[in-house]
């Protein structure tokens, strides 16, 4: 399918849609919604907790493929590509994330699968597919989700075995050659148990093109399988899940965003002229398109990992108003990430991010129910060990040549192991009828053991271009942090449908080491870094008006976050040589905000999804990094001050089939990719609109979608090398995708 024939089918789809007379008449309530926000199911309108959730089929409907795309569904949420597919993603909430794509960091928001942490930030970049929902809970989880979850927590549920046996095969295709071929089947195995196996393969190529015609066509190809077991019989209940994937294929090609006017005299461009890609390089490249998404770059880079483990959850009621629950999963992935960073035809700076990660959790919780009061307690334990083999090589073609002493490969490897061990508890008191109050309290322990060593490969003759390698550093060292955690909350229940809540939370994210490119032995012995906190003061509102088909959840919040955790790409103190990578605690930052989510469905055909973030203050407070550079008074990377999405839906009837057409946008204001507030690493206000018509009818369904339906120009992440090669690594966003999905049901 073209792209011009898919969007006028698009088009259509929405005629057809407005003008179809619907047969509904009758109004309905607005749908309760359960979460597991505090580990057991409960409504979300009754949690002191702002939580955004997202279904299984909302994701089915978007042709959403990973968890990198939930930002869309989530106010004050971004999440992104980071560095390119592949590597560990930029999860962000109200201000606070991770923007360094190093494998050997952990985010501030922290990612659950099925109840068990997924660990460091490798392990965020989660295929979705036979997905039960998805909860973002905003703000600190120091509590019951204690991981390293200063700005909040993602949990991702997927589909269990349940009673019945039945399946469904889904398959699609769509433009740059987007296939994609799913399915389930669930089988009761007798009256106590059942089984579930669900697949996923997606095959695809990046919007974004090469025009250098010697690398390989870019694309991805991702295979994922998951075989889950339930067993509930009168006091247990065991759940088991494996899963394994295996992906393979051609990294996105990046672009290049040259800065020069006149590379010979260093006259540079206005940020938003290089920003048109007017500009070259210090050597004097511009890729000669003006075609946005076009790049040329040699890009023979190639991507690879496999990950697979296992979950398994017990269940035991001890009594009829307590139970026990056991928790433990086991995952590994191996991956190979190859990359370029000159964004040119050349090989100035290309490189490779090895990677084993092992990973093991392990939880006992306690729950009581006592009276009206609730209890939650538990351990929780967690080993992670990290293996990374990296490489970069900077100036490979300058070698044989009068400047080829300019050129060198770096290898870093380097051996993590963290060790996490906590108790908390949770103690929910029904006060008054309509006041109740919650504390919980969690202790940690966390260390983190290292072994970095680097080799360097330099020219020392021009005669012997194949260079001498030689050692560079090698530092051992341990970090061990300890704290409290926890939360207070007061939640008053208006009505039955409507409450206001107050809490006081508090978070912290551990210390740990910089694995990451290290350009000196000195930067390399200072890598260790400390740990981080964040007190959040939060007032909510969760009110629905059933009979008006209106619900409405808001939230206004004030953040004081000590240490933060700062990665900062610095130039060198000299131009031509690479930049500076750090990560550093700075002094503190403050963050304020509101968000407000309406849902209003005024007939049983027509929904109307709303939600809005503002964030007008999220700024540095006084602090000058190492190389002295003053942050103060700085924005926060990756924070907009206002962003929204919104949805409209339509469901009719056409021919005996329920149709559902709907038409949306996410909107993101301007924002920086850096701590420097860089004009040129910048990303100006952008909205991108999706569409989907799905038709269903008992067994059938097809569902034709778009994302970006106008094709807008945006940037995952531009990485300043300005200082060093005279350009900023352009890694672009998806352009328009459309496609169309067949699903039997069976």
């Amino acid at each position: 399918m073209t792209k011009s024939l898919a969007f006028n089918f698009i088009l259509s789809s929405i005629v057809v849609g407005i003008y179809s007379q619907h047969t509904f008449a009758t109004q309905e309530s607005i749908e309760k919604i359960e979460v597991y926000a505090q580990k057991r199911a409960q409504s979300i309108d009754e949690i002191s907790i702002a939580v955004s959730h997202v279904t299984g089929l909302q994701l089915e409907k978007r042709s959403i493929k990973d968890a990198t795309e939930l930002g869309h569904f989530v106010a004050n949420m971004k999440i992104s590509q980071n560095a390119a597919e592949g590597t560990p993603p930029a999860v962000n909430i109200r201000g606070v994330g991770l923007i360094d794509y190093n494998t050997a960091n952990t985010s501030p928001v922290a990612m659950y699968l099925d109840g068990a942490s997924v660990g460091s930030a490798n392990n965020q970049l989660v295929d979705l597919f036979d997905i039960e929902q998805i909860e973002v809970l905003k703000g600190p989880q120091g509590t019951l989700f204690g991981r390293n979850s200063t700005g909040g927590a993602i949990l991702i549920r997927s589909a269990r075995p349940d009673a019945g046996s039945y399946g469904y095969v889904t398959g699609g295709i769509g433009t740059d050659d987007w296939q994609k071929l799913q399915g389930a089947y669930n089988h009761e195995v007798d009256a106590n148990s059942a089984v579930r196996v669900a697949f996923s393969h997606t095959k695809y190529e990046y919007t974004s093109y090469n025009l250098y015609e010697p690398s390989p066509e870019a694309g991805l190809e991702q295979n994922n399988a998951r075989l889950s077991y339930l067993g509930e019989w009168d006091t247990i209940s065991f759940y088991f899940k494996a899963h394994y994937s295996h992906w393979n294929g051609i990294v996105q090609p990046v672009g290049n965003i040259g800065i020069y006017s006149d590379p010979i005299n260093l006259v540079t461009c206005s940020a938003e002229v290089a920003a048109q890609g007017k500009c070259v390089d210090r050597f004097g490249f511009n890729d000669g398109s003006d075609d946005f998404w076009a790049v040329s770059v040699n890009n023979d880079s190639p991507h690879h990992s496999i990950g697979k483990g296992w979950t398994a959850e017990v269940n035991w009621d001890v009594t009829d108003n307590s139970k026990l629950v056991w928790l433990n999963a086991f995952t590994r992935l191996d991956r190979e990430h190859a990359f370029n960073c000159d964004g040119a035809p050349t090989k100035l700076c290309e490189g490779n991010l090895g990677l084993k990660a092992e990973l093991l959790n392990n939880e006992v919780r306690y729950h009581s129910q006592i009276g009206k009061d609730y209890l939650t307690a538990g351990i929780f334990l967690l080993e992670e060990r990290l293996y990374q083999d990296n490489y970069n090589d900077l100036g490979r073609d300058l070698r044989g040549t009068p400047f080829g002493a300019a050129s060198a490969m770096f290898f870093y490897d380097n051996d993590i192991k963290t060790k996490v061990a906590a108790l908390f508890a949770q103690y929910e008191w029904q006060w008054l009828p309509s006041t109740r109050i919650t504390a919980g309290l969690r202790y940690s322990d966390e260390s983190v053991e290292y072994d970095s060593v680097s080799m360097v490969n330099s020219v020392l003759e021009q005669s012997e271009p194949q260079g001498v390698l030689m050692p560079f550093y090698h530092v051992v060292g341990e970090s061990d942090d300890d704290g409290l955690s926890g939360k207070v909350a007061i939640n008053y229940g208006i009505s039955e449908d409507q409450m206001i809540y107050y809490s006081l939370s508090n978070g912290n994210k551990s210390g740990g080491y910089n694995g990451g490119y290290l350009s000196s032995p000195e930067q390399a012995e200072n890598a260790a870094y400390g740990p981080e906190s964040l007190n959040a003061h939060e007032i909510g509102t969760k009110l629905t008006w059933s009979e008006a088909g209106i619900k409405v959840n808001g939230a206004l919040f004030h953040y004081d976050y000590q240490d933060q955790q700062v990665f900062m790409n610095q130039p060198a103190s000299e131009p031509g040589l690479p930049p500076i990578q750090l990560l550093e605690n700075v002094a503190s930052s403050k963050i304020y905000g509101a968000e407000i989510d309406i849902e209003y469905q005024p007939t049983a055909a027509v929904m109307l999804n709303v939600g809005v973030g503002f964030i007008p203050h999220a700024e540095f407070e006084n602090y000058t990094d190492p190389l002295g550079v003053t942050l103060s008074d700085k924005r926060l990377p990756f924070t907009s001050e206002i962003n929204a999405n919104a949805q409209l839906s339509y469901e009719y009837m056409l021919d005996g089939a329920d149709v559902v057409t709907s038409l949306g946008v996410d909107y993101q204001s301007e924002y920086y990719f850096d701590q420097n507030q860089n004009p040129y690493a910048m990303q100006s206000g952008y909205s991108l609109w999706h569409f989907n018509t799905q038709y269903r009818t008992q067994s059938w369904q097809a569902n034709v979608w778009a994302k970006n339906l106008f094709d807008k120009e945006y940037s995952h992440l531009k990485f300043d090398l300005s200082q060093f090669l005279g350009m900023l690594e352009d890694f672009k966003g998806e352009g328009r995708r459309v496609g169309v999905d067949f699903t039997y049901r069976f």
